[in-house]
């Protein structure tokens, strides 16, 4: 099968969707299947790839560095004009989603469509345009976007639900996860990063992998963390990612008194990320923003109990009591599960165990790309069944 994946998300982008298109793309390949991405120019960067074709972008930072796709691109239609594609799939319902839209038409070959973003929780990001406004325009184009496609999937069930009440009409929609990169999670050695931060053996990890943005709830969670620490200076808080809120977070700790106990890693190389994880002894997140959340179910694989905020995404993974615990966006509430897993050892080790099983049985990168082929599969056997 020849597949093309169109994304404004890609390498060096760090984020979510580039992980995914990723993760899937490497499982595809590796079962044969041919892979063209088609993404934005990013300057400075070179692709290894020689199957990623890049079309021309501007190159902006609202929050972070963003590169926008321009969706034309003489250079670019030579190509896809070229490549006998048996399906298009679409990450985004704009910009590189509208050339996605376009050849797959011209090629009458099917449209999928991952609807990646609760778009809602991201309006922040168009700082020009009344926040109410943005979001009501980003979901009606990606609903409009997602009824003319041949299939949608959605990261995880509990999104369903979402996009049918923001009006979305297609028949065929599937959930399937980004799956966990289990190349990328083997051998992995936490006491070469607890030595490295100076985090001793009688010390308790609580480790958060995000982007420390808005989106991400991250004031929340450190409000919540902070009455932790101030309880037990035997536990620390290990952040893992970068952000423009940083300074805004190690100044709460700080002024809270527990400066000392809140290591902030920053970023680090894909291939460390494990060991961040093997480092810690419970995860904890609060966002409310995901449509399903990949570092949750990472640290599942690795062996973490859970503590997060019950929202979308969150809880079509993490079962609440089972391999972690799911809570409201309350404060006290946070900080009492967190504390009540600090206490007990046997508890946090059963439920890392859980989910851990859970995780390997359900939620790793080739029983998602097998579930994607089935979905790629089933598009093109309607398309050609339509053509008869």
């Amino acid at each position: 099968m020849k597949i093309g994946i169109f994304t404004n998300n890609y390498l060096p982008n760090p984020y979510g969707v580039t992980c995914s298109v990723e993760s899937f793309r490497k499982v595809f390949e590796s079962l044969g299947h041919e892979v063209f991405i088609f993404a934005p120019h990013w300057e400075g960067y070179t692709d290894n790839n020689p199957r990623v074709f890049r079309y021309p972008s501007v190159d902006i930072e609202i929050k972070f560095r963003f590169p926008l796709a321009i969706p034309y691109s003489k250079k670019m239609d030579k190509i896809l004009a070229e490549l006998d594609l048996d399906v298009i799939h679409s990450q985004h319902p704009n910009l590189l989603g509208s050339a996605a839209k376009k050849w797959a038409r011209r090629k009458n070959i099917p449209l999928i469509f991952t609807w990646h973003t609760l778009y809602d929780q991201y309006a922040h990001f168009a700082p020009f345009i009344p926040r109410q406004l943005a979001a009501w325009w980003t979901i009606r184009n990606a609903r409009n976007y997602a009824d003319v496609c041949d299939a949608v999937v959605v990261p995880t069930e509990s999104v369903v639900p979402i996009i049918r009440g923001w009006g979305v009409t297609n028949s065929s929609v599937s959930a399937i996860a980004t799956g966990v990169e289990e190349d990328l999670f083997s051998n992995a050695d936490g006491g070469k990063i607890k030595d490295k931060l100076g985090i001793k053996s009688d010390e308790l990890v609580l480790f958060l992998n995000c982007r420390l943005t808005a989106e991400k709830n991250t004031e929340f969670l450190f409000q919540a963390i902070i009455s932790v620490l101030q309880e037990n200076k035997k536990v620390k808080l290990l952040s893992l990612g970068g952000g423009y809120l940083k300074e805004v977070l190690q100044k709460m700790a700080a002024e809270a008194g527990v400066g000392r106990q809140v290591i902030f890693a920053g970023e680090v190389q894909k291939e460390e990320v494990k060991d961040f994880y093997a480092a810690g002894d419970i995860f904890v997140y609060a966002s409310k923003s995901e449509t399903q959340g990949m570092i949750i179910t990472e640290a599942m694989y690795m062996g973490l109990p859970v503590v997060a905020v019950a929202a979308t995404g969150i809880i079509s993974l993490v079962r609440n009591g089972v391999d972690g615990l799911l809570v409201a966006e309350n404060e006290k509430e946070f900080s009492a599960a967190v504390l009540q897993l600090l206490a007990d050892e046997n508890l946090r080790t059963k439920m890392g165990e859980s989910g851990a099983k859970y995780a390997r049985e359900n939620f790793t990168d080739k029983i998602s790309a097998q579930k994607m082929l089935a979905v790629y599969e089933e598009a093109i056997g309607k398309k050609k069944s339509a053509k008869k």
